[in-house]
């Protein structure tokens, strides 16, 4: 991308062997405090922005249940406290696995998925990691009385979310892409993200604000159900301060809200790499005071060491904002 800046090095040994690139942005309530590389790409969000596809559920008063509101922010990784609040919520609705659109994968987390090969278990649309975002989607198609194919553009779901989406970016998205579980996201300036994430850090006692401040807070009192275990979003949230969330997105996408400093954080590395965006976004935790510099998981998530299969310690990263 134009006018990205260099943001994580990878260093073996004393010498540069990677450099990862990117963009990024921290807002607060007037606009944007620090930027780095150009505020005003355009970027698909990815899965950072599910607060946002999921202020629309809150706001119609479909859902109070913070354990819920987490999952359907959620990039998790199908363990069992995942799929069974997804399939709990299902059959609340008189739904079931085969109402979803979201498709089946296998549990990312390493123990679960084992377990469910030793048991001869195959994954199901529960297991998938936007299950909860999907379950969500199917209660508002209800209330706005769409068909099953709550995942099409022109869906009333759809409709009402890319309203929504443009609402709280004030920003018309102009394109979408299908993401990785069928359902559309909408195209954004990364400064456009960062106000939004702003916004949830800021939300008033409006009906939208108080969807807001409920979804920000379900994802800080239960990060284990956004991501999973050994997660860097569960681990960040768990260790840093003042209800700041976390939110990944693929293609190297992440997002942040703190509500305690009033500021949105917004990132998109250009090579899509994880291991950089994790990096970044630790490291302006910190910057903007949200955790503490000495955490481990802000040293082991934008520093490391880099180790080799012998444990031998090969090199680190180090981060440029």
């Amino acid at each position: 991308m134009a006018g990205d800046a260099e943001l994580v090095r990878v260093i073996r040994g004393d010498h540069i062997e990677s450099v990862h690139r990117g963009h990024a942005v921290i807002c607060d309530a007037s606009g944007i405090r620090e930027s780095w590389g150009d505020a005003d790409v355009a970027i698909f969000p990815r899965s950072s922005c599910k607060m946002v596809q999921a202020l629309p559920l809150v706001e119609a008063g479909l859902e109070r249940d913070p354990r819920r509101l987490a999952l359907a922010c959620a990039s998790h990784s199908g363990e069992a406290a995942h799929v069974d609040l997804a399939r709990g919520w299902l059959s609340e609705l008189g739904l079931g696995d085969e109402d979803l659109r979201c498709g089946a994968h296998w549990s990312t987390e390493r123990e679960a998925r084992d377990a469910m090969v030793r048991d001869g278990r195959t994954p199901c649309q529960c297991h998938n990691n936007c299950s909860g975002k999907h379950v969500g989607f199917l209660a508002l198609s209800r209330h706005l009385g769409g068909d099953p194919d709550y995942v099409d553009i022109d869906h009333p779901v759809q409709r009402t979310v890319l309203r929504t989406f443009e609402e709280v970016t004030d920003l018309d998205s102009p394109a979408h892409g299908i993401d990785g579980c069928s359902a559309p996201n909408p195209m954004t300036r990364l400064s456009a993200l960062g106000r939004a994430m702003a916004r949830f850090a800021t939300a008033g006692d409006d009906a939208r604000g108080r969807a807001m401040t409920a979804l920000r807070d379900a994802m800080a009192a239960h990060p284990h159900l956004v991501a999973g275990t050994g997660r860097a979003c569960t681990d960040l949230m768990a260790a840093a301060t003042g209800g700041a969330v976390v939110k990944t997105g693929a293609e190297g996408v992440y997002v942040g809200i703190l509500p305690e400093r009033g500021l949105g954080i917004a990132l998109k590395i250009t090579d899509g790499t994880t291991r950089a965006a994790e990096a970044v976004i630790a490291t302006l935790l910190v910057r903007s005071g949200a955790l503490e510099e000495g955490a481990p998981v802000a040293r082991r998530l934008a520093h490391g060491p880099i180790r080799n299969w012998r444990g031998i310690v090969t090199g680190h990263m180090q981060t440029m904002v």
